[in-house]
């Protein structure tokens, strides 16, 4: 250990109680203002920003969300109407439809029988014409087979 004799060390110990210490500590008390004031400030601000920032995002971002999922609530009650109204729309439709085809095919089965009918009352006074004609020509020939008959006698 004679090398550590050489600098000028004097024999103490470990720790050697000279003006080295307490120059030590204002350095380091120095040092810490200085870098709380040059660094840490800074960079505590800068991350209490951020933190706010985030903070205030988050909350705007579960505000919006809170109303595209209202919208989306809405939207979906209002999908639901349309196709309620849409299927009652269909349904009115269907039921008018199905009216008119009822009432169009009575209106046709009603003429169609009006027109039977008076096609069948044609025919039997036709009918009843030509037996008619038929008894005044059978009466005429009639008369005439009989004229002849005594005639011929």
């Amino acid at each position: 250990m004679p090398s550590l004799f050489l600098f000028g060390a004097s024999e103490g110990g470990l720790f050697d109680f000279d003006a080295t210490l307490p120059l030590m500590a204002v350095q380091v008390v120095l040092l810490t203002f200085i870098l709380n004031a040059l660094f840490f400030k800074p960079v505590g601000r800068v991350v209490e920003e951020r933190e706010g920032y985030i903070t205030t995002s988050r909350a705007e971002a579960k505000q919006k969300l809170a109303e595209v999922q209202k919208l989306e609530a809405e939207l979906k009650d209002q999908l639901k109407e349309a196709r309620q109204a849409a299927q009652k729309v269909i349904n009115d439709a269907e039921q008018d439809s199905d009216q008119l085809y009822r009432e169009a095919l009575a209106l046709a089965t009603a003429e169609a029988n009006a027109s039977r009918e008076a096609a069948r009352k044609e025919i039997d006074s036709q009918k009843e014409s030509a037996m008619n004609q038929l008894k005044i020509d059978a009466e005429k020939l009639g008369d005439l087979i009989v004229e002849r008959l005594l005639a011929a006698k």
